[in-house]
């Protein structure tokens, strides 16, 4: 068996709502390990972002305690991924000194992928959409995870870009496992070969995606 990236140990988690608690999960315990592409399916609302930013460590637990063994990518498609009274260079400053990376190679990285052009120096929150996601795509490409999450793979820029975003992508999966929360069934296949479904804070995890989908179609 190999060893695990992320272990969950009697974890629970939930948001309080108007009506009572709405569980994300609800005493969960399993270890996700590495050499495993796995796809996240749930209804809306069900939690799968939230699973994501609590593998990674950017949500706490209600209770139970969540371990982590290896470096994990914060989720990528998360707009909330970059500050925006810094700086794009200064961002990914930030990231480099957070992760132990040599900030000078991060920062030309990203200077040089995102193609911001002086851009790169004016804070993010005068950024597009687009520009931000060059960027915070850009920042975890500079740094080597075991791990990298995805909340809902979407392609930025020209037909050149998102591209040089495939390619690169693909390098780094060489050495690396994906988990993916999408509502494409065709993009979690491409990246996935196992699935967790998430319903009413419960986890169920399918080592055959066929399986998964199944049981997930049922509850539609």
């Amino acid at each position: 068996m190999s060893p695990p990236t992320v272990v969950f140990d009697g974890v629970s988690k939930y948001f309080r709502t108007q009506k009572g608690r709405r569980w994300v999960l609800y005493k969960a315990s399993f270890a996700l390990r590495r050499g495993q592409n796995i796809g996240i399916l749930g209804q809306n609302g069900a939690g799968k972002s939230t699973l994501l930013r609590m593998i990674c460590g950017m949500e706490p637990p209600s209770s139970g305690e969540i371990r982590r063994f290896a470096p994990i990518s914060w989720p990528l498609g998360l707009g909330g991924s970059a500050q925006g009274s810094l700086t794009g260079a200064e961002n990914a400053k930030f990231v480099a000194r957070i992760y132990g990376a040599p900030v000078e190679e991060v920062v030309e990285f990203v200077r040089d992928f995102s193609e911001l052009g002086p851009a790169i120096d004016v804070p993010v929150r005068t950024y597009s959409a687009g520009m931000r996601a060059r960027l915070t795509f850009g920042m975890s490409m500079a740094l080597k995870f075991r791990c990298y999450l995805i909340d809902e793979l979407t392609a930025v820029g020209d037909q050149n870009f998102r591209k040089k975003c495939i390619d690169t992508f693909a390098e780094r999966r060489e050495d690396s496992d994906v988990i993916i929360v999408s509502h494409q069934p065709a993009t979690i296949r491409a990246y996935a070969e196992s699935v967790i479904v998430l319903n009413q804070g419960e986890f169920h995890f399918f080592a055959d995606i066929d399986e998964g989908f199944y049981y997930y179609n049922q509850l539609r």
